[in-house]
């Protein structure tokens, strides 16, 4: 089974740097795993192993943000190496083996973003001696500049662990006993139990619990899919709305 070349490293650390450093402004969401995961998949020709991967990984990712610069795992990062590999590996075994790259990649990688954080301090500084001379262009180039040591965080992993990586990540996969890659599986459906329980405890669930047993009722029970129970939830949500609206205004 053969590895990537430096090409396909290259281009897949140039997708790495855009997806982080967009979302530090445009926030076009290129950062969020499931996209990543696509663009990734869409790249290296399997994007069923890349909706999976990033699918599975922005569940984890469920009820965590970086609030007040906090880093957390980096799904991002991890949707990218883990659809990598998991596309090498192929067939059934392609989701376990991506995700036995992914979850370890995500959470080693809050390391570098620290790195990343604290050297973009550099550039801040850079720009409040700009703004002490009333030098605005220089303000916009090191604010611009600041971007480079949080981009690099991502490419240089990623161009290293694809071109570099690629056979011995792939022989230590194809060695991986059945039971890590089953505690890979089991890992991958209790974090996004654990996501959905974080961000449940966000919502007043007490005040509206019936609608949660309406949800339940029908993907447990009914076999509804999922974006049939959201467009559901839009109707009954718009509705309910309506309805309580009406009874404020009569």
């Amino acid at each position: 089974m053969e590895g990537y070349g430096i090409g396909m490293a290259l281009i897949l650390a140039v997708w790495s740097y855009i997806a982080i450093v967009t979302t530090l402004g445009p926030g076009l969401w290129w950062g969020e795993a499931l996209i990543c995961g696509a663009v990734t998949g869409l790249l290296v020709g399997n994007v069923q192993v890349g909706l999976q991967i990033g699918a599975t990984l922005t569940l984890m990712s469920l009820g965590m943000w970086t609030y007040g610069g906090a880093t957390m795992p980096d799904f991002m990062t991890g949707a990218i190496l883990g659809t990598a590999f998991g596309a090498l590996k192929g067939g059934s075994g392609a989701l376990e083996a991506g995700l036995a790259v992914a979850v370890p990649a995500s959470i080693l990688m809050t390391q570098l973003d620290v790195l990343g954080r604290a050297v973009t301090t550099v550039f801040i500084h850079g720009a409040d001696r700009a703004l002490e001379r009333g030098d605005i262009k220089g303000i916009t180039r090191w604010h611009l500049l600041g971007q480079i040591p949080w981009g690099l965080t991502r490419a240089i992993p990623v161009f290293l662990a694809v071109w570099l990586g690629a056979g011995p990540v792939q022989n230590f996969i194809n060695v991986m006993p059945e039971w890590f890659m089953k505690g890979m599986t089991v890992t991958g459906m209790v974090l996004p139990a654990l996501g959905f329980a974080l961000l449940m405890n966000m919502l007043p669930i007490k005040k509206y619990w019936p609608f949660l047993v309406l949800g339940f009722l029908l993907f447990a029970y009914l076999k509804v899919p999922v974006t049939g129970i959201a467009l559901a939830g839009v109707a009954i949500g718009t509705l309910y709305m309506s309805l309580k609206g009406a009874e404020l205004n009569g």
